[in-house]
């Protein structure tokens, strides 16, 4: 097992040597791994108090006790402290403690023991105060009580002595424990050269790895299993030592208490060694079937088959699409990082409006999850103000709808597994893109309630019409790419233009960074595809109408040249242009000539015109 020390550890080691307080915040409530052998053996789990008892008792201290306003002054890491405290202040025990209360400076009041025991110089002593976040209601609103309280722990460190050891000179202490630092008067601690700060980080890579090796693996399995797997495992350390390593990646940000919870929920769920990260995405999601471990590989073959009958004319958009399945099947989504929590896939859609887009996303979807329904989109118009990220992460508390959480964190929460459809991403207010920056790198975000929300099952895809118009230098548009332009400069120009929003308009390089090579430039629909779109859309339309109503429709070749020329003039607006153009001369004055005819089941028409002049559109039919 590596000697691995935590940077707090290492901080506390030099500053309790040289400054009579020392406040802790950040990741107090967890447990912790203890990296030296000493008082205790060498990653042994500890709560704080225990870690500090153990801590301070190892570099020579006689006396230390723990304070909190409903118990007083306790220390039940081993006997006889609580008494050599009592003794040192002159008081007494009652029932395993020293009651005493925070508020006021009167003698017996805990602010005066403590101010007594640090400015002896007899036995060296340290005082933990340990809840120190929850002895006021409020840091800005002090009663006098709790100012007198404050300021005599003041005097208490300008007062704090030194005591002659046989481990040399140890400074009386006082530690307070803190959630964060300005949960306590900011007078305290500000500019205040007695005092020093020491966050305590959730687990590094290291301390997770730490953990999950040497002595501790094997009480992450069960007995039986364990014996029947390691094993196997003799000639191949090396495999072993990446299934450990893939184990700590995935838990990042994870405590160790959620560390230890792994182990347990390994253990009870029987999970062979070979499976082990398994157990992360039931903690993370609960009991859900995985998609990404069902898709069917032969399946995969044809999908791209699949696509080209709902997306039209985009072979490259298709191709770079798949990629990102068959990089997440095989295993290899973010080789290329440090971060094993990346999203599954991250995809950047840019071209003219009307070329499929969206459609890609929702097929893709319905490929992966089954259900299109599982493309949640978000339309980026909505998040332009500068509080945004707000609706998208939730309010902080205290705020309107800190209740309801974020519309992204909820979704994410209650479907893990899904295609998370950002639209006109350009149209997001810059605040809620640095977002982003988060989500991409490392998979996760914490949301308005405190709850860390994974996006590694997830694959995310902006959407984006940069590009198609450029600015002048007087504030207009002009078309940066037309139809007419082959489609290898259409895509180059389009890129460029991406590439110039993001590192001089908006200045965030850094998110286009993350994007990479992943953007994917839709061509304009060319005839050909136009061609396609108009048959599909019209097939679609007879079969339903004659599988629904028993109506069986059918178009002569006059009347569908009628639709295919005026879907040729249309192509500027790519495949919805197509659409209405159907809608106009097709759907519309149909439905018309069926409700005027009186024919709604039952009958067989034949279009034979369609007049698009006409005010509305109209058609003429022949019944058979």
């Amino acid at each position: 097992m590596s000697d691995y020390t935590p940077k707090w550890h290492r901080e506390l080691e030099i500053f309790c040597k040289i400054k009579p307080i020392i406040m802790m915040e950040g990741n107090i409530c967890d447990s912790y791994q203890f990296p030296h052998e000493g008082s205790v053996p060498a990653g042994s789990i500890l709560r704080l108090t225990e870690y500090l008892h153990y801590f301070f008792k190892d570099m020579g201290y006689k006396d230390i006790v723990f304070y909190d306003s409903l118990r007083g002054f306790t220390n039940t890491c081993e006997e006889g402290y609580i008494e050599a405290f009592a003794k040192l202040c002159g008081v007494s025990v009652s029932n395993g403690a020293v009651p005493a209360s925070f508020k006021g400076s009167s003698d017996g009041g805990a602010v005066q023991l403590i101010r007594s025991a640090v400015s002896q110089n007899r036995e060296p002593c340290v005082i933990v105060m340990n809840f120190a976040s929850r002895y006021i209601v409020s840091p800005d609103h002090l009663q006098q009580s709790e100012v007198d309280s404050y300021t005599t722990l003041l005097q208490a460190s300008m007062e704090a002595a030194e005591v002659k050891t046989d481990r040399g000179k140890l400074k009386n202490l006082l530690v307070l424990i803190v959630n964060k630092s300005n949960d306590i008067p900011a007078w305290f601690y500000l500019d205040n050269p007695n005092e020093k700060t020491i966050t305590i980080s959730t687990p590094t890579k290291e301390e997770r790895l730490r953990f999950v090796r040497g002595d501790n693996f094997s009480t992450f399995f069960d007995s039986k299993i364990y014996s029947a797997g390691i094993g196997s495992y003799a000639e191949r350390q090396g495999e072993l030592e990446k299934i450990q390593e893939r184990f700590a990646a995935l838990t990042e940000g994870f405590s160790f208490t959620e560390m230890n919870a792994l182990r347990k929920l390994c253990k009870n769920e029987r999970v062979a060694i070979r499976n082990m990260c398994d157990v992360i995405d039931l903690y993370k999601y609960g009991i859900k079937d995985n998609p990404w471990r069902c898709l069917d590989i032969n399946s995969l073959r044809t999908a791209e088959e699949d696509f080209r009958k709902r997306v039209k004319g985009q072979d490259y958009a298709i191709t770079k699409t798949l990629d990102v399945v068959k990089r997440a099947v095989t295993g290899m989504s973010g080789l290329q990082g440090s971060s094993h929590t990346r999203p599954k896939g991250v995809l950047f859609f840019a071209g003219p409006t009307g070329t499929g887009k969206t459609e890609t996303a929702k097929t893709l979807a319905e490929r992966l999850f089954g259900d299109d329904s599982c493309c949640i989109r978000f339309d980026m118009s909505e998040y332009s103000q500068s509080h945004s990220d707000q609706k998208l992460l939730g309010a902080p508390p205290g705020y309107v709808g800190y209740e309801a959480g974020g519309q992204l964190t909820n979704a994410v929460k209650n479907n893990p597994f899904s295609i998370l459809l950002f639209d006109e991403i350009e149209k997001a207010h810059p605040s809620v893109l640095d977002k982003f920056l988060q989500i991409l790198e490392d998979g996760r975000m914490t949301d308005g309630q405190g709850n860390t929300v994974y996006f590694s099952e997830s694959v995310i895809i902006f959407t984006s019409n940069l590009g198609i118009y450029t600015r002048t230098a007087d504030g207009g548009r002009v078309q940066n790419v037309t139809a007419d332009m082959p489609y290898p400069e259409v895509q180059q120009r389009v890129r460029d233009a991406i590439e110039d929003y993001f590192k001089l308009e908006l200045g965030r390089p850094e998110i286009l960074n993350r994007i990479g090579e992943n953007i994917v430039v839709f061509d304009f629909i060319r005839p050909e595809a136009a061609q396609q779109i108009l048959r599909s859309q019209v097939s679609r339309i007879l079969s339903n109408l004659a599988a629904d109503k028993q109506v069986i429709v059918t178009l002569s070749d006059e009347a569908y040249s009628v639709l295919l020329e005026k879907a040729l003039g249309n192509l500027a607006n790519g495949g919805r242009g197509i659409g209405n153009i159907v809608e106009n001369l097709l759907i519309n004055p149909l439905s018309r000539y069926l409700f005027d005819n009186g024919i709604f089941i039952d009958a067989e028409l034949e279009i034979t015109a369609i007049d698009p002049d006409a005010m509305p559109a109209s058609l003429t039919c022949r019944r058979k």
